[in-house]
């Protein structure tokens, strides 16, 4: 079947996505939601792209339009990816956070990752604070989230391919991978530090099951959003943070004329931003 998307339905389900999920699709990038949206449409024997609109706005089963969200985003992702941010993280902004803490009495830390994907960035995040002797006698609370299912059951499985780890230093995969079946199963102790929960960036209610975090990594996302979705997505992980928490962005993206609620701070060349 040779399905043709016409510009006036191309339109219509780029404003339903970016209504429920901040993400935009550019006009130049009509290709791109007939290919991913093409087989779908076949699947469930719909005779166009304008029918397929109408079950996803109006029809009843609403397990439709989270298959729309994992037909639409992208899930590229390895670990340990973008390291200078992992250095800083467990390095400065780790001694930073938990004397902040002590202060107040508390010896915990808490990470939120903000779109986790299949769990690269969040089990990073766990390894690196399993080998940290000053975290030991920490409480570590690791939150990722997506919008995505698809996604959160795949990272919750943690078996990865070759792409996904071909970062991960050797002492990482002797202590904390095993090989079945070509596949890179990841171990229950790192597993078990990250809770998954399903979250819209762009809904209020989603994000504030998520509090007193303090840091949040929101990387390579914000890039899919307008200004008006990235301010309103930073405003709701502003809340999320305690006082002087701070956010990662991805070393391409910025906050640059986005908000003025987060202070650049720049430690050993990488900027990450401060709740003010």
């Amino acid at each position: 079947m040779n399905l043709t998307m016409t510009d006036d339905v191309f339109k219509q389900i780029r404003d339903f996505i970016y209504e429920k999920s901040g993400i935009f699709i550019p006009d130049n990038k009509k290709y791109f939601l007939e290919n991913r949206l093409g087989r779908r449409v076949q699947e469930k024997s719909l005779k166009g792209y304008e029918d397929y609109l109408y079950v996803v706005k109006f029809g009843t089963d609403k397990n439709e339009m989270i298959k729309l969200f994992d037909l639409v985003t992208t899930n590229e992702t390895f670990f340990f990816r973008e390291p200078q941010q992992f250095d800083v993280f467990t390095g400065e902004l780790f001694n930073r956070i938990t004397a902040e803490n002590a202060k107040g009495g508390r010896r915990d830390i808490k990470v939120w990752c903000a779109a986790s994907s299949t769990g690269e960035e969040p089990y990073t995040i766990a390894m690196l604070l399993l080998e940290k002797p000053e975290a030991k006698s920490l409480r570590t609370e690791i939150y990722a989230s997506d919008i995505s299912e698809s996604v959160l059951a795949s990272a919750k499985a943690a078996s990865y391919g070759s792409y996904a780890i071909r970062n991960v230093p050797d002492v990482y995969m002797k202590k904390y991978f095993s090989t079945v079946n070509q596949q890179y199963q990841l171990s229950s102790t790192v597993k078990s530090m990250v809770k998954y929960m399903k979250i819209n960036l762009m809904d209020d209610r989603d994000v504030r099951a998520v509090r007193g975090v303090d840091v949040i990594f929101c990387r390579n996302v914000l890039i899919y959003f307008d200004e008006k979705a990235k301010q309103k997505a930073v405003s709701l992980m502003y809340d999320a943070l305690r006082p002087n928490g701070y956010l990662f962005v991805g070393t391409s993206e910025s906050l640059h004329n986005i908000t003025r609620a987060f202070r650049p701070v720049i430690i050993n060349k990488v900027i990450v931003y401060q709740k003010v």
